[in-house]
């Protein structure tokens, strides 16, 4: 049981730490490539490599020791860095088992000896970085001469003070691409013969000779008649400035080599002198003085002579990261820039350029003075003479300094007629300024991270096929200096604070577009269609508003490949509306209907045609014209009331205003009229025949007495339902009780209606008949005396009215020859006459026959 738990507690042990050891290595998603860098690891964590790694990073950690299981597994391992380390030991059989290793880096560790039984195995090994160890020799075994295919190899370290002759002489067969060799602070003896065994196309020394300068001149000599591409020499003088008489860099002129870099290390004019001197008749075209520490000779003195260095004939004069600007003059002369091609002068904190130096540089090509503390009248001073100066200028890179004048520059630059590209990158320019003239046809213009306003474009010159006005906070584009800059082939806008695109941007050469990182939200297909030969757009992180526009623009963009959309579709996302905030455009899809306008366009047509039609069956239908033209007559009648000053009466005339047809004549003058006109008290009754006021339209007499009259009563028969008048009385009563009841309606049915049999303009009939109680007529005589009784119960007692009916009646009989056309129902034109009706009938003379009510 307890052999149980122990073998438990170890498995759960053991499962703990490749638990660790995994955590600790990064794996690549293919199995071949393993990150466990910076992890502070104090051995290699083999359970955390699987077997199908081809590169292994463990740089950065705690390794002291490499042992023989650490990498057996790994048969396909071709690099490995171990690098910033602290590896003392590396057992002889650590690489026995990858036999593909090409790349191994051991720099920067511990190794006390060079592990020439651990590398023999690698027969691949095309690079190995092994300097900056403990060794203190720095002799490579018979070993290495197999090692046939080595390209790089670096060695060394602080520790080595000798160089003797026969440390490389494995190499001699080997033909590398970079050789470097590092010795002890000062070294302390090299013997003549070491480095002529050497044979690779760049030689590094990082050699300091503070106690053995004489050691050059040996070092020279062994390097006489090879080819490099590049000689560098680190820290030459890592300590002290060289004050000998001796010229030891004279065997410079029997080198053939394209370059020569001095990285780092003390130098005074006297130092320098010599350099520039042997350089003069030496092969080297290119030279680069890198991190020098730079300082004039405490006995320096300016003899008012020429200078030496006055055949440099260079193609690159490199001086970078110097901080004593004096080196430019280190002998009070510029003459050594005189047939110079490419001068780059980058952080040496000059800030004044002398007029002398203008003349001098007449040979430049190529100018480059960026990241120092240049200011306008530094770079400008207008007391130079700057005529037939840079003659042959072609690029001039002023960024990074402390410019605020475009006008400035234009004045210094337009006398370098050859001038085509200018970099004037971070700067402070771009307040508004004053007219600028180039003279120069400058086509390649770069001004990103500066502070420009609009009204600043106009102060660039137009001849330019490049430009770059990145990151220059500008909120909007003066179109009039894009119409002028017709050769405009690239234009960067990026991380600008443009709202909108202009409408009209016309750039008829305009090949490239980069507008990324601006402030407007819509783009359509309209905003580029002025430029025919745009062919590259980057127009991201933008606050897009997600319309059927921007969706129209991207599918056609996207899908005939007119236009390359470079930074799509990753940076592409909408800000509005805020349901879609954030969503990506790719995965924005309007519908159909609502971007497709023509299918917008039929829709409508067709419901529009469609509603028409519906109303026009309505209309039909409802016989709603015909309300239409009644209402019309209505408010026709009121006009014209208003218009003779009759208004509308707040006491009634009559009791009640009788509607009926002419068919129905004789029943209302038989029986109707008698009966309520002769009852005690006696009803005051208006109809047509006997009250109209001759000569007045129809339509007004008919409102005008029927709003006279308490109650309107309608004799209904199959004959009122054909009398277009009657329905105009009918409608008129609807109309008089809108927004009151219809209590002064009386439905009085003189023959049985079927009200379903009615046409659809009664339907307001429909509704009185079928909700609204009626009078019936009834045939038999038995029951005409209750009739009678219920008529005059829903008219109420008669009241006093005034003598309006009587005057009527005089004014009625007086007008003998008073004249209205009337339209019939059937279309004809009648004339009304007094004893006439207004439907067209011939009134009866009275019989003066007494009706009693029975």
């Amino acid at each position: 049981m307890i052999g149980y738990l122990l073998v438990s507690v170890l498995f759960s042990a053991q499962a703990s730490l490749m638990k660790r050891e995994k955590s600790v290595c990064s794996i690549s998603s293919n199995q071949r490539f393993a990150d466990c860098r910076g992890q502070l690891l104090a051995e290699v964590p083999v359970e955390a490599l699987p077997s199908s790694l081809e590169e292994v990073d463990l740089s950065q950690n705690a390794l002291q020791v490499i042992r023989n299981r650490d990498f057996s597994h790994l048969y396909r391992l071709r690099v490995l860095q171990l690098k910033y380390n602290n590896i003392s030991l590396i057992e002889d059989d650590a690489f026995r088992f990858n036999p593909l290793l090409e790349d191994l880096d051991i720099f920067n560790n511990s190794l006390r000896a060079i592990p020439t039984k651990a590398l023999k195995h690698l027969s691949k090994l095309r690079s190995l970085k092994m300097s900056n160890n403990f060794y203190t020799e720095a002799t490579l075994a018979e070993d290495f001469s197999n090692f046939i295919h080595l390209k790089e190899l670096s060695m060394g370290g602080p520790l080595i003070p000798h160089l003797k002759k026969g440390d490389f002489q494995a190499l001699q067969k080997i033909s590398l691409e970079m050789f470097a060799i590092k010795t002890a602070s000062s070294l302390q003896n090299y013997e003549p013969g070491c480095l002529k065994v050497i044979q690779t196309k760049n030689m590094w020394f990082d050699v300091a000779l503070d106690g053995k300068p004489d050691a050059l001149p040996m070092m020279l000599g062994d390097l006489a008649n090879k080819t490099f591409a590049v000689l560098r020499f680190r820290n030459l003088f890592e300590f002290m400035y060289y004050s000998g008489e001796v010229d030891i860099f004279q065997g410079l002129a029997d080198i053939k080599t394209h370059h020569l870099i001095l990285y780092r290390g003390k130098f005074n004019e006297n130092l320098l002198r010599m350099v520039l001197v042997n350089i003069q008749v030496s092969p080297i075209k290119g030279l680069g003085l890198l991190y020098i520490d730079f300082a004039r000779s405490p006995t320096f003195m300016d003899s008012g002579n020429g200078s030496s260095v006055t055949d440099l004939a260079l193609d690159d004069l490199v001086l970078w990261d110097i901080s004593n600007p004096d080196i430019l003059r280190f002998d009070w002369r510029f003459t050594w820039f005189s047939k110079v091609r490419r001068l780059s002068i980058k952080n040496v904190n000059f800030n004044y350029v002398p007029c002398d130096a203008w003349d001098e540089m007449g040979r430049v090509e190529v100018l480059d003075v960026s990241n120092n503390r240049l200011k306008d009248h530094y770079l400008y001073n207008r007391k130079c003479h700057y005529s037939g100066t840079m003659l042959v200028l072609r690029s001039f890179n002023c960024s990074t300094n402390q410019l605020s004048s475009l006008s400035d520059l234009a004045s210094l630059m337009g006398e370098f007629r050859e001038l085509k590209v200018l970099d004037l990158s971070y700067n402070q320019l771009g307040s508004k300024e004053s007219v600028c003239t180039w003279k120069s046809n400058i086509t390649r213009m770069i001004l990103h991270h500066n502070n420009f306003v609009s009204s600043t474009l106009s102060c660039l010159p137009t001849t330019v096929q490049y430009l770059d006005l990145s990151y220059c906070n500008l909120d909007q584009l003066d179109m009039d200096y894009f119409r002028q800059a017709t050769k405009l082939k690239e234009l960067l806008l990026s991380g600008n604070k443009i709202k909108f695109i202009p409408s009209g941007w016309s750039n008829p050469s305009l090949l490239s577009l980069a507008i990324d990182g601006n402030s407007f939200g819509l783009m359509s297909m309209g905003s580029f269609k002025d430029m025919p030969r745009l062919s590259k757009l980057k127009a991201g992180n933008n606050p897009y508003h997600c319309t059927c526009d921007l969706h129209t623009f991207i599918q056609e963009t996207t899908t005939k490949g007119k236009v390359n959309i470079t930074d799509w579709p990753d940076n592409y996302k909408c800000y509005h509306p805020e349901a879609l905030l954030n969503t990506v455009v790719a995965n924005f899809f309007p519908s159909r209907i609502a971007c497709d306008i023509r299918l917008v366009i039929i829709i409508s047509v067709v419901t529009t045609t469609a509603i028409v039609l519906a109303i026009m069956v309505l209309c039909y239908v409802f016989n709603i014209p015909w309300y239409t033209k009644a209402t019309y007559q209505i408010l026709r009648a009121k006009y014209r009331a208003h218009k003779e000053g009759v208004g509308v009466l707040q006491t009634y005339e009559y009791h009640a205003f009788i509607s009926y047809s002419h068919s129905d004549a004789d029943w209302v003058r038989d029986k109707l009229l008698p009966c309520l006109e002769n009852s005690k008290p006696s009803y005051n009754l208006c109809i047509h025949e006997r009250d109209f006021m001759p000569g007045k339209w129809i339509i007004d007499n008919i409102i005008e007495n029927m709003e006279n009259s308490r109650k309107v009563i309608f004799v209904l028969s199959r004959h009122f339902v054909n009398s277009e008048w009657c329905n105009y009385e009918l409608y008129f009563a609807h109309q008089r009780a809108i927004g009151k009841t219809f209590n002064d309606v009386i439905l009085v049915v003189k023959e049985p209606i079927d009200p379903d049999s009615l046409p659809n303009k009664y339907c307001k009939l429909k509704k009185m008949l079928s909700t609204k109680t009626y009078l019936e007529w009834p045939l038999e005589a038995k029951q005409q005396a209750f009739f009678w009784a219920q008529l005059k119960s829903v008219l109420g007692k008669p009241n006093v009215t005034r003598d309006r009916a009587a005057s009527a009646r005089s004014q009625h009989s007086e007008v003998a020859v008073s004249v209205i056309e009337l339209p019939l129902e059937d279309g004809r034109l009648a004339e009304m006459m007094p004893n006439t009706d207004r439907r067209g009938e011939v009134l009866p003379e009275s019989s003066g026959k007494m009706i009693v009510c029975q």
